[in-house]
């Protein structure tokens, strides 16, 4: 089993923050395993602490993100595309390969309109009062009423009905 260390467990900490790097990928690149990690986090409990903060800083880093875009999806974005056509100059590079010479280059502007899915997304949970995205059926009578009126059973009409369901079983 590798040596609990501060240098490794930094080296851990800042993977964790820095990419999407699954437990044993990190495990690997510090040369340890999964069951050393684990085991640190067992009994380690200001390892357990650190880990615990670098995962939650992650995850406020993707919460960030995602509500940048979809803030792009809700508002719209511009993005340009750029086209190049080259023609062979009739020269080589050091590796015998031809250069190419730039003929034309067209830089062209989109617009990418805003996303009803995310539109709706917002909608229907940030104003959930006023846009919900929810159906509800009803089934009523006519004229609104109940379709199986309900009352209240007197003594008899109880006994009645237990010992008639009696009967049946």
């Amino acid at each position: 089993m590798a040596k609990y260390s501060k240098k490794l467990t930094n080296r851990i900490v800042e993977l964790l923050k820095s990419d999407t790097y699954t437990i044993v990928e990190i495990c690997r690149m510090c040369n340890i395993t999964p069951f050393t990690y684990h085991y640190w986090i067992k009994n380690h409990p200001e390892f357990a602490e650190v880990i615990q903060e670098a995962k939650d800083e992650r995850m406020q880093l993707f919460v960030l993100e995602a509500r940048k875009s979809l803030l792009k999806k809700i508002q719209g974005y511009e993005v340009e595309e750029k086209k190049t056509v080259t023609v062979d100059s009739g020269k080589k590079n050091g590796d015998g390969n031809p250069v190419p010479k730039i003929k034309e280059q067209t830089i062209i502007k989109k617009h990418i309109q805003p996303d009803t899915v995310a539109i709706i997304f917002v909608l229907t949970n940030g104003a959930p009062d006023e846009f919900k995205n929810r159906q509800f059926s009803e089934v009523t009578g006519k004229d609104g009423k109940d379709l199986i009126p309900a009352r209240v059973l007197t003594k008899a009409e109880a006994k009645e009905f237990i010992q008639k369901l009696e009967d049946e079983f």
